[in-house]
């Protein structure tokens, strides 16, 4: 199994806090899970209002069987919609992954 962790450091844009765009990219990670076959686990998480504000907004945490599954997934036109949302609204640099097996 490869678990694949991706974090991203968001920043307010048209009048949308960075808070604000975390919860919408949650609703759109959300759906991947349904849209990807390759996916076998899946969970986005948002990081807590009391943290520090040096941490990640965002993460996305993923389980698939092979490491052709994930690039099943980096490839599946779903992800690159997913992918493009969050380029626009991610501050430069701000994009942590990890991916191992397990």
């Amino acid at each position: 199994m490869i678990k694949h962790i991706v974090m991203f450091r968001l920043k307010a844009t048209e009048g949308k806090t960075a808070a604000e765009n975390a919860l919408a990219a949650k609703e759109l990670a959300d759906k991947l899970p349904s849209l990807v076959p390759t996916i076998r686990k899946m969970e986005t998480v948002i990081n807590s209002d009391a943290a520090p504000d040096s941490n990640y907004h965002i993460a996305l945490i993923c389980d698939f069987d092979d490491i052709k599954g994930l690039d099943e997934y980096q490839n599946h036109p779903e992800h690159k919609k997913f992918g493009a949302f969050i380029a626009g609204i991610r501050e430069e640099g701000g994009r942590a992954c990890i991916d191992y097996e397990y």
